[in-house]
């Protein structure tokens, strides 16, 4: 660009005094290109080049050369290979108005972005070189097809539970919306059964609205206790329509632990099956302000009706189906269920489930298994648990899948009940899939599945039993009833229980926290801070709480102080609180979790958590010993770890046929030790508790260990010495427990 004709031009140098000879050179300069920017003529560097010398006037050569180069160095041209030091910016002011001349500067702005874009390179260079942060253009270039996929389902499930909040859409609505606009859909398959949503519809409002005229309100609690039916869904599906919380009461219980799970949840009335008839009657003296409802399980069922209980399924034939009238405002933060887990304080322990949370667990899975209301999916697990009555019924009752359910799961008919109902997703626990696949006579397997969803299956069968079964999509779930740190495998890799990318920590807050593997407690740092665990560290898993956000809201359990004693405080900040798993994983550098191990007292075993506490009363109180305390000992080949007790029995006094049936009479059948070790004594610590780390190395190990150890037998139902021929089958994984 050049100056307009009859533009008053000047220059000035920044903060600098110019050579004489520059400046002399520079004024002549300017004249030139006026006057010929005046006649309209346009001028090369060449040209410039001649009328700069000719401007000057100066003959001599040097005083020629030195002038140009002055002109050179001014206006940043590297000319002749003359490589100064580039003075300050040159500035023509024509009318006032800076004007930055670049006639002969042309190359400048391309070396200034040559400047910019080297400095811009070392920047990022030593960005991604600290703490090897270019390892995330390779974790990126594998996970980004798994990650869009996570923010889509997340993007999903924030906005319809939002929706949901936003409208009040409780459960029980949302359930009675979907029976009103598809009636004769099938709901649920059982047995001979087929429940359409309108029948499912119409026993639930005959429920509550029995209730009701008995006259429970919202917030009042009701125990159930029934094996799995379509009944069981549409029971609690009733009250829920008229504010009363179900209590669902795990169907192996008996005993103090039974009065205990239904005296917890402030239960004013008890429904349970006539199969469970006999239970209530052993506990019934120590629930005697209970109102007593008891269900024929089938419809012309002649079993007798104990003492002080109402026929239920009599009772309700005359009521009317018509939907029920409520007096409150219904909300999606209403209590909706208690679901019982095992803890640290050696009782169940009644987790407070909200509608809201039950709506988040039933479309987690609905949306990362890709799931649609044409599907069917075959649920054999116990409809008291939360991956039967949550995660598989959930999808029945909200999103309008067909559901399948059994009396009881059997490994010998998971197939046939797959094909059956031609179902196209069927749900396990991990020790299901070890029975199923060691199920025998099974033959060739026909199925429709698209994919099986559930959590524990062992990575050392994971591939085993996908090739044996033709399976092509597992979806591992990790999450515990009460927990916010739930999470899902959808990249189908094996022995990953779900996956979180770790830069959207902070949208979804779980983290990996160091602790002591033995204890499971936390360890802080010197400024009382927990510490993060470094990629590939084993550490114990925790959410962050967030009340005011449905999705990571902890409701707590019906005790107090159960409650407490699961959330952390002060974390990594002042006032901030955790959700404690319990459970201690592992997370590589892609976000993938594995499982590693339960802290604490409570292990795993078929599928359920047994407290090692409350098997301890019990064995205190049926042998009365000084000693006796309970852990969990790894199988090779089997799911979860066995219960073993350490007795201790100075006198050689004990009694195992007593012992066992006292057990069996006080126990639920999966909380039985396994393995009994009587021993004459037992190390304890510094602070008088008993040591279980060494006797949890040594296992049942006959060639190590000189005490007596018994195993139960499960098909005699009674204890007997553990010999080496008996040890090395139960290694070899050929006599089941």
């Amino acid at each position: 660009m050049h100056p307009l004709p009859g533009a008053s031009i000047s220059y000035e140098m920044k903060g600098q005094v110019l050579h004489s000879q520059a400046r002399e050179l520079i004024a002549k300069v300017i004249s030139f290109m006026k006057q010929e920017a005046e006649q309209g003529i346009n001028f090369s560097l060449e040209k410039l080049k001649d009328r700069v010398l000719t401007a000057t006037g100066i003959s001599e050569l040097t005083s020629q050369r030195q002038a140009l180069h002055e002109f050179c160095q001014l206006y940043g041209v590297n000319k002749e290979k003359l490589v100064p030091s580039l003075p300050p910016k040159f500035v023509l002011v024509i009318d006032n108005a800076p004007y930055h001349h670049n006639v002969l500067s042309e190359q400048l702005p391309t070396m200034q972005a040559l400047k910019w874009l080297l400095l811009g390179i070392i920047l990022l260079t030593t960005f991604l070189i600290k703490n090897k942060r270019y390892r995330w253009i390779y974790i990126l270039s594998k996970t980004y097809k798994r990650d869009i996929r996570l923010a889509s389902i997340y993007g999903k499930l924030q906005i319809l539970v939002w929706y949901w909040e936003h409208r009040n859409r409780t459960v029980s609505i949302i359930f009675s919306s979907i029976a009103k606009k598809n009636p004769q859909k099938v709901a649920i398959f059982f047995e001979d059964e087929v429940w359409t949503y309108d029948q499912l519809e119409d026993f639930s409002n005959k429920i509550a609205r029995y209730f009701k005229n008995q006259g429970y309100r919202k917030g009042d609690c009701i125990s159930l206790l029934l094996e799995n039916r379509p009944e069981y869904l549409g029971i609690w599906l009733g009250l829920s329509k008229i504010g009363v919380v179900t209590a669902l009461i795990n169907t192996n219980l008996v005993s103090s632990p039974l009065v205990h799970s239904i005296s917890v949840s402030k239960s004013k009335g008890i429904i349970f099956g006539s199969n469970h008839a006999q239970t209530i009657k052993n506990v019934k003296v120590d629930l005697n302000a209970l109102k007593f409802y008891q269900f024929h399980e089938q419809l012309k069922e002649n079993k007798e009706i104990l003492p002080d209980s109402s026929n239920l399924r009599e009772e309700i034939e005359s009521i009317s189906s018509d939907p029920v009238g409520i007096d409150y405002k219904p909300s999606v933060r209403d209590p909706l269920l208690f679901i019982y887990t095992s803890g640290t304080t050696g009782l169940p322990k009644a987790a407070l489930i909200s509608n809201i949370r039950y709506m988040f667990v039933a479309l987690a899975l609905y949306l990362s298994g890709g799931l649609t209301p044409n599907d069917i999916l075959y649920d054999p697990l116990p409809l008291y648990h939360t991956a039967g009555g949550m995660l598989g019924a959930g999808n029945a009752l909200l999103m309008g899948v067909t559901l399948v359910i059994r009396n009881k799961f059997s490994a010998s008919n998971y197939w046939k009940d797959c094909a059956k109902y031609k179902a196209t997703y069927a749900q396990y626990i991990g020790e299901m899939c070890r029975y199923i696949l060691s199920a025998p006579n099974v033959g060739n397997v026909k199925h429709n599945l698209k994919a099986i969803v559930g959590n524990g299956l062992r990575p050392q069968i994971w591939k085993q039993f996908t090739d044996r079964f033709n399976i092509k999509q597992v979806y591992e779930l990790y999450g515990a009833t009460e927990g916010i740190s739930n999470m899902i495998n959808v990249s189908n890799i094996v022995g990953c229980i779900g996956s979180v990318p770790r830069y959207v920590r902070w949208l979804y807050p779980v983290t990996l926290i160091k602790c002591n593997e033995a204890t499971g407690e936390p360890i802080r740092n010197s400024n009382g801070r927990c510490i993060e665990c470094e990629v590939n560290e084993p550490g114990l898993l925790i959410g962050k709480i967030n009340q005011k956000k449905a999705l990571f809201s902890f409701k707590g359990y019906s005790d107090d102080e159960a409650t407490e004693k699961k959330i952390l405080q002060n974390v990594f900040t002042d006032g901030d609180y955790y959700f404690n798993s319990g459970d201690i994983l592992v997370s590589d550098e892609f976000g993938n979790f594995f499982f590693k191990d339960r802290t604490g007292d409570t292990f795993r075993w078929k599928g359920e958590n047994v407290s090692t506490a409350e098997v301890e009363a019990v064995i205190s109180n049926i042998v009365q010993l000084n000693d006796a305390v309970v852990y969990g000992i790894e199988i090779p080949g089997s799911e979860g770890k066995a219960g073993m007790a350490a007795i201790v029995d100075t006198n050689k006094t004990l009694d195992v046929v007593a012992l066992c049936n006292g057990l069996k009479g006080n126990l639920p059948s999966y909380a039985i030790p396994i393995f009994l070790r009587v021993m004459e004594s037992i190390q304890l610590t510094g602070t008088y508790k008993l040591k279980k780390v060494e006797l949890q190395a040594e296992g049942f190990d006959v060639n190590k260990i000189k005490d007596k150890l018994y195993f139960y037998n499960s098909k005699l139902k009674q204890y007997e010495i553990l010999r080496k021929e008996k040890y090395e089958e139960i290694v070899a994984g050929k006599l089941n427990l």
